[in-house]
């Protein structure tokens, strides 16, 4: 191992195979002590924290940014990757093999003769793919594939999206017709449901797909939206349990 640091040291620049070595001399016996008992649970919520990261990145529009957080989650990668070696599972030579065999099964339009010229055409494709590579054989299977970990907004309008591919599908009226009678049925509960919220939470991210928006990116536009209007109306010195109402209330004029 002392010859593998060594080496490293030497190194004016790295590729992806010497960041692999590295977690290993981390994660080695006498590497560091907080990586050598990191698990999967442990570092769940740190993949999760780095992809938002890269997200923030690219909204920024900062390829510095963007190049950093690229490689935390890479380094993510590498460490789970690490921890399924020690267990001889399998290693991120195994990762990259069957990601690499996934593309070309999924792109027969590019590595074989099947003909797909619109993105639609390709999307189909995949779908019909990825279904039968995963041996669903209903639509309800592929309900069941989308995680459940997924921010629930995210998971809501996956979830329309699936069950409209089986004819599950809602039209813009419909969807806002559904809307209003959920607002009906939460006017006259005293204490509302969460099954009530949960079903106009639902509908709602179905209209945004419906409408060609993504429910996700709309609330946190909104959030962004809400924290600016709250940050005038706290300087303008107003009372501001007065204006809750001009606070809550979308500016779209």
């Amino acid at each position: 191992m002392q010859e593998l640091i060594e080496s490293l040291l030497k190194k004016e620049s790295y590729n992806v195979y010497d960041l692999a070595d590295i977690v290993k001399v981390l994660r080695s016996e006498n590497g560091c002590p907080w990586d050598k008992v990191q698990t999967h649970q442990t570092i769940r919520k740190d993949l999760l924290e780095e992809v938002y990261e890269v997200m923030e990145a690219i909204d920024c529009d900062d390829p510095a940014m963007l190049r950093e957080e690229l490689g935390d989650v890479l380094l993510q990668v590498v460490f789970h990757c690490s921890i399924e070696e020690d267990k001889h599972n399998f290693d991120l030579d195994a990762a990259a093999d069957e990601v690499c065999k996934k593309l070309i099964l999924r792109h027969p339009h590019v590595f074989g003769d099947v003909k797909a010229d619109t993105v639609d055409k390709v999307l189909t494709n995949w779908d019909a793919i990825k279904k039968e590579e995963k041996g669903q054989e209903s639509f309800t299977d592929t309900l069941k594939s989308v995680p459940k970990v997924f921010p629930s907004l995210m998971r809501a309008q996956k979830l329309t999206k699936r069950a409209s591919r089986a004819g599950a599908e809602l039209d813009k009226a419909a969807a806002v017709a559904m809307i209003r009678k959920q607002l009906d049925i939460i006017e006259g509960q005293e204490n509302v449901s969460a099954e009530t919220l949960g079903n106009m939470l639902m509908l709602t991210a179905q209209l945004a797909r419906i409408t060609g928006n993504d429910a996700e990116e709309a609330l946190g536009y909104e959030c962004d939206s809400f924290t600016d209007r709250f940050e005038q109306l706290e300087r303008s010195g107003r009372d501001i349990s007065a204006s809750a109402a001009e606070l809550y209330s979308a500016i779209n004029e």
